[in-house]
């Protein structure tokens, strides 16, 4: 039995209803809408209700709300498994489908019917609008509400049989026109959709709408905690009376949460698919969305999204959260977790020009400061290496800590090394420097006393490799980029993607496995890219920067 006092009001629930005998085991229920990938928000909701059936010895079912085929996908079907699985959660038994339940739903909608509950209306949507009334004014009895039973159970039977075109009927629940509740104005159960399905193709023409399925799924699995995101819970009045009026197994409770929005960021399906339908990202996995498969292609790793969930609980009340706690939460596992390595992003060759041409001096470095279980490194040192261009100048003012001409620095986990000239193109540009080295200065100062002002990275020309490396920055520049009447698509960061060819990094980096993380020291978290990066064509992608630039915007 639970031990672990309990830190969010859904666990308290539970908790009690464990002890006071209500439920004798927790199962609970994972229900995505298979036209889409997963998001951010998604996320909340996997590890809240995987979160819960783990601490309370229950289970968790994955089921497919699959009630709308044209807008679903057996590719949505996928990848919402494998996110998923990704963030290290298991369902119980098989993958669930609401169309597996599509005739019994089907038998539960005759029972209505014959019970006097439903009614088959001929009302088109427009009509239907009026009749249904405002938020202030009550609605209006359709004129086909009074139809007798054998008359429903006709034209429900000749709905099911595709004698109708769509739109011309649907199936309502008769509850109350004039109920304060809008969900309880006679809402609609089954409507008409000529539309083959990903799981049982051409075997339905009429589907029922998410109200209809939602309890009746839970009951039929079983589910004890219903969690859904507070827009349901005006919601919960039809779940409730549906399962009242039905003979169903089970009576399953529902219950209502505070849904993840985070700023800078959109989770709308629609507009995240807009965003990949207008080519402004690469895919629904493009690293700049807020999609899990998204977020795994940035380097985020399901630890550090499970740790942010965490970090902003569970409440009863839906609010913004910002998205700099998402990013501390990736800092945070990747400092600890990440092993360090040198990239360099704009590369600008130097030339020792005391150091032999044809030697190679191989020199060890730590993967990690303070991660002796990670091992070590092997960093080919040569006469002719990279540093950064923006380590370099000919003049600076005392707190330009690289390097200056005249001026030394030291080469990290390498050797001290003063600049002495530089080389020039024909339009002035720097193309290379000239340097010497101090020697006997690998882990130790300086013999004669003078200590250089800091440390930069580098890469050897010999055994380096060359890379791309894509640098990544918030998708939008607005904190509340679909707000009101904002125009989302306007506010796109012009800077969200850079993309470096030709950066030179360290030689084991190349051989780095997909998805494998790094500090590039100086530079940020980095990962190699799960589906491009190759030993031979190595591929970067920036997950963050190593402080919050975004702080003070």
């Amino acid at each position: 039995m639970e031990s672990k006092p309990a830190n969010n009001f859904l666990q308290q629930i539970v908790a009690e209803d464990l002890e006071s005998g209500r439920v004798s085991k927790l199962i609970t229920r994972f229900p995505p809408e298979p036209n889409g990938y997963l998001h951010v928000g998604h996320a909340k909701s996997i590890c809240l209700n995987f979160g819960l059936a783990q601490r309370f010895g229950g289970e968790c079912n994955l089921r497919f709300d699959d009630t709308n085929p044209e807008k679903e996908s057996p590719e949505y079907v996928a990848s919402i498994q494998e996110d998923v699985r990704w963030l290290g959660y298991e369902w119980a038994g098989e993958v669930r489908y609401a169309s597996s339940y599509f005739q019994q739903f089907y038998d539960w909608a005759v029972h209505l019917v014959e019970q006097g509950d439903a009614y088959v209306c001929d009302l088109n949507a427009e009509q239907a609008r009026e009749y249904r009334g405002t938020l202030t004014e009550p609605g209006k009895n359709s004129p086909f509400r009074e139809r007798s039973v054998e008359e429903n159970l006709d034209l429900l039977g000749r709905m099911k049989a595709g004698e109708f075109d769509e739109g011309s009927r649907v199936l309502r629940a008769k509850i109350d026109m004039a109920s304060p509740n809008m969900n309880l104005r006679d809402p609609i159960l089954y409507r008409i959709r000529k539309v083959e399905h990903h799981q049982t193709g051409n075997d339905w023409c009429i589907y029922p709408t998410y109200d209809f399925a939602h309890g009746q799924e839970d009951a039929i699995e079983g589910v004890t905690h219903s969690i859904c995101t507070l827009e349901f819970e005006d919601h919960r009045p039809l779940y409730d009376w549906l399962l009242e009026h039905l003979p169903v197994p089970h009576r399953p409770r529902q219950y209502e949460f505070g849904r993840l929005n985070l700023n800078y960021t959109v989770t709308s399906k629609r507009k995240l698919k807009q965003l990949v339908d207008d080519g402004v990202v690469s895919g629904w996995d493009d690293p700049r969305m807020p999609t899990v498969s998204g977020m795994r292609r940035r380097g985020f790793t399901p630890a550090s999204i499970r740790r942010f969930c965490e970090m902003i609980g569970v409440t009863r009340s839906d609010g913004v959260v910002d998205v700099a706690m998402l990013e501390h939460a990736i800092r945070d596992d990747l400092n600890e977790n990440a092993p360090r390595a040198m990239c360099v992003l704009r590369p600008l060759k130097v030339v020792l020009t005391d150091y032999p041409e044809d030697q190679v001096e191989q020199l060890t470095a730590a993967c990690h400061p303070s991660r002796e279980d990670l091992g070590e490194r092997q960093l080919p040192f040569s006469r002719e290496l990279y540093i950064d261009a923006e380590d370099f100048r000919e003049e600076a003012n005392k707190k330009f800590k690289r390097l200056v001409l005249g001026k030394r620095v030291r080469l990290r986990n390498a050797y001290v090394i003063e600049a002495d000239s530089v080389v020039k193109d024909e339009a002035g540009n720097i193309v290379e420097v000239h340097a010497h080295t101090i020697p006997n200065t690998i882990g130790n100062d300086p013999e004669d006393g003078v200590k250089p002002k800091g440390v930069i990275q580098w890469v050897s020309a010999a055994g380096g490799r060359q890379a791309t490396v894509r640098l990544y920055d918030r998708l939008f520049t607005d904190a509340a980029p679909d707000k009101g009447d904002k125009d989302f698509m306007t506010l796109v960061n012009p800077e969200s993607l850079t993309v470096v060819e030709g950066a030179w990094i360290e030689p084991g980096l190349a051989a780095a496995e997909p998805e494998q993380g790094f500090q590039f020291e100086r530079e940020g978290y980095f990962v190699a890219d799960r589906f491009e990066h190759t030993e031979a064509a190595p591929v970067f992608n920036m997950t963050i920067g190593l402080r919050d630039t975004w702080n003070n915007g």
